[in-house]
């Protein structure tokens, strides 16, 4: 298969972690014949820094002429610190997400046998968690229309959705949950806001089309809530923009890092696929950054191709990784000298030759091939 990918590194310990999964994708391609092309475009901060917009045209260029996009992270502290600031490197995403029409963000959530007890929460609370969350990407609260009273003392943001837009995401995360278990959890806030009273409405009107699938709901605080009692009781969940944004983060202690969390945002027409993590800006070429969720992104970006064999590939190189302990410090207490490279280097090692990666890993040394 030919693919052109669109390679966004963005800000922070964004191209760090996004060499690593381009790492891994050009193993990928050498093992499975495979041709890749990567094209590298500005985003964020570093756009800004450079030509002063958060998405420079020519970065749009590039992402519409691709078959997908890799994502890095977004962010910097100095814009954060200022609330005056106008141009803010978010606005690149969040305008990428638009302009491509990015409405669909599918993010899975996995509890890993190895790391169990990484997490905050106790080992019989999450051993089997595995959650696919189904966010609403280009609507709500976050695209609605923005006021600033004259004064500067009274804001306000619109939460607006239409049917249309329920109906696209609502559609494919019934179908993700037909492939599973069959259970989906709508999140809402129908006791307060309008805008969930539609989402909840619609969303009966379709259950009608899956007879297969149970349909509950939850309010978004009780739902906040039962993802760190119980997560195990979640299948797919389906909520909108803000609400996605959070639950998304919050699941981050129940796999004991949000470093291995990846993200695919999916449209009729184009495909992204990133970490959820931030930049993480105080982390910057220091080696530290976890590369494993830009990685598992790679895999997904593998997967909607419809290349699982390759992408499952990927995710045994990071299950081994895990049970290895090779992993950067969020993780490892056993290594102190495992870098991002690194991590990458033994997953690159293990798409080459998957059933000769040492099983050994203190018998060689770190940073070298691990292959005896």
């Amino acid at each position: 298969m030919k693919l052109n990918i669109a390679v966004l590194p963005g800000d922070g310990i964004g191209p760090e972690v996004t060499a690593q999964a381009v790492k891994a994708l050009k193993a990928i391609a050498m093992e499975f014949n495979h041709v890749f092309t990567f094209e590298t475009g500005l985003v964020g901060a570093a756009a800004i820094d450079k030509t002063g917009n958060p998405l420079p045209e020519e970065t749009i260029s590039i992402c519409e002429n691709a078959d997908a996009i890799l994502f890095g992270a977004i962010g910097n502290t100095k814009y954060d610190n200022d609330p005056n600031t106008k141009i803010r490197p978010e606005q690149g995403l969040l305008g990428l997400r638009k302009v491509l029409d990015l409405y669909t963000n599918i993010r899975p959530v996995i509890a890993y046998e190895d790391l169990l007890n990484k997490s905050s929460l106790k080992i019989k609370q999450i051993k089997n968690t595995n959650i696919l969350i189904y966010r609403e990407l280009t609507s709500g609260i976050y695209f609605g229309e923005k006021k600033l009273s004259d004064d500067g003392n009274t804001a306000s943001d619109i939460c607006q959705y239409t049917r249309s837009e329920i109906e696209r995401i609502a559609h494919l995360a019934f179908k993700a949950a037909q492939s599973r278990r069959h259970k989906l959890t709508l999140v809402d806030k129908a006791n307060v806001l309008a805008s969930s009273r539609l989402w909840r409405k619609v969303v009966q009107e379709l259950a009608s089309q899956y007879p297969d699938v149970k349909l509950n709901y939850l309010y978004i605080d009780n739902a906040a809530m039962e993802l760190i009692i119980n997560p195990r009781q979640f299948d797919v969940i389906l909520t909108e923009n803000m609400f996605g944004d959070i639950l998304s983060e919050e699941a981050s202690v129940i796999v004991g890092s949000i470093g291995l969390l990846a993200s695919a945002s999916i449209g009729d027409k184009h495909a992204m696929f990133e970490p959820i993590h931030g930049a993480y800006t105080k982390a910057a070429n220091k080696g530290i950054a976890n590369p494993i969720a830009s990685i598992l992104s790679a895999a997904m970006l593998l997967s909607h191709f419809g290349l699982d064999e390759e992408a499952d590939l990927i995710r045994h190189g990071v299950d081994k990784s895990l049970k290895l302990h090779i992993t950067t410090p969020d993780l490892n207490t056993k290594y102190d000298n495992i870098t991002t490279t690194k991590v990458g280097d033994f997953i690159e090692d293990f798409i080459n030759n998957p059933e000769e990666t040492n099983l050994n890993f203190t018998n060689i040394h770190l940073g070298q091939s691990t292959i005896i």
